[in-house]
């Protein structure tokens, strides 16, 4: 069995790391009232936590890393995080998803830093829509960033929008028309319940299948997925240049595929983004000498990993809000 495989059979090539739990949006599916620090909050992993974090996971097998938040972006050494995680022997792919406020100002310096994918939530193509559901007018100048990322040729380009009955659950066509000419994927996200959002999850959850059927009827097709995808459904059409993804977490037999670990900002270790605990890795990265202890104490861990979420059941587990823990 490999280091980075579970009872289940699931292998898991990709660490989605948080490295700040600080945003500068207001979203109202996640922080609805903006971001508030903790006074006793624990300060994010440090750089030199960072590379060893990612040296014991490369050493077991890692080659996709995302690095997350909250939003990225916030922190002052992103560039250098990113320069240095793409220096790890082992990572192959390094991507980032951003909520795109600094993506037409750092584009060109991420990219020479290493980056090579990227998504940039935008959870609708209408002015007004965007800023009532993210608290922010900045919907033009993302999407500028957008259009420069794929002039720049970076080899993965995707958008993510999550899903809001009543809100943003009829844009369809303005997505088809946006993707017609762009070589770039969405994805549309189930809304999920989280520690706090229950009122709000429950007046605008809306099934992601339902959004997969109209595409079937319209002519998309979807394409096998590759091993170390993230949880969408991809589907293409011959008509259009990009690409349409669907995440349904409530769908059947969605975990099944599960090939990712996270690692929150002040590195604990979620095995799951609803699990029930997490596992303080942090002791383990004081010193370059302690890898050894690393790698066993992660490979300890993977046993512990349930089958599926609970979030059929409403339970959330120990994640109040997706900034927390990075998605």
């Amino acid at each position: 069995m490999s280091p980075l495989a579970d009872r289940y059979g699931r292998r898991f090539p990709y660490l989605r790391l948080s490295i700040i739990p600080a945003c500068n949006f207001r979203c109202t599916y996640c922080l609805p009232h903006g971001y508030h620090a903790d006074a006793k909050a624990t300060a994010p992993l440090s750089l030199q936590e960072i590379t060893r974090l990612l040296r014991g996971f490369t050493e077991m097998g890692m080659h996709k890393l995302r690095i997350t938040g909250g939003e990225p972006s916030v922190r002052h050494d992103l560039t250098e995080i990113l320069r240095t995680a793409a220096a790890v022997p082992g990572i192959t792919k390094l991507a980032m998803t951003t909520n795109g406020t600094l993506l037409s100002k750092r584009l060109y310096e991420w990219m020479d830093a290493g980056l090579n994918a990227i998504n940039v939530s935008v959870d609708s193509l209408d002015r007004a829509s965007f800023a009532r559901i993210t608290g922010h007018d900045r919907l033009e100048d993302i999407l500028h960033g957008v259009d420069m990322a794929l002039e720049a040729d970076l080899p993965a380009v995707k958008l993510n929008a999550v899903l809001l009955r009543d809100v943003n659950d009829r844009e369809l066509p303005a997505w088809l028309d946006y993707l017609r000419d762009r070589r770039i994927g969405v994805r549309f996200i189930e809304l999920m319940q989280t520690g706090d959002n229950l009122p709000f999850f429950r007046e605008h959850h809306v099934r992601a299948e339902t959004l997969e059927t109209q595409l079937l009827e319209a002519g998309w097709q979807l394409l096998p997925r590759a091993a170390d995808a993230g949880p969408a459904r991809e589907y293409r059409h011959p008509d259009y240049a990009g690409r349409i993804g669907i995440i349904a977490p409530y769908s059947k037999d969605f975990c099944a595929g599960c090939n990712r670990l996270r690692v929150t900002a002040t590195g604990d270790l979620r095995l799951c983004l609803f699990g029930e605990f997490g596992i303080p890795l942090r002791p383990l990265l004081q010193s370059d000498d302690q890898l050894e202890d690393l790698v066993r104490a992660i490979g300890g861990q993977i046993g512990r990993k349930e089958q599926g979420h609970f979030l059929h059941e409403g339970r959330t587990g120990i994640t109040p809000h997706l900034a927390s823990t990075g998605g």
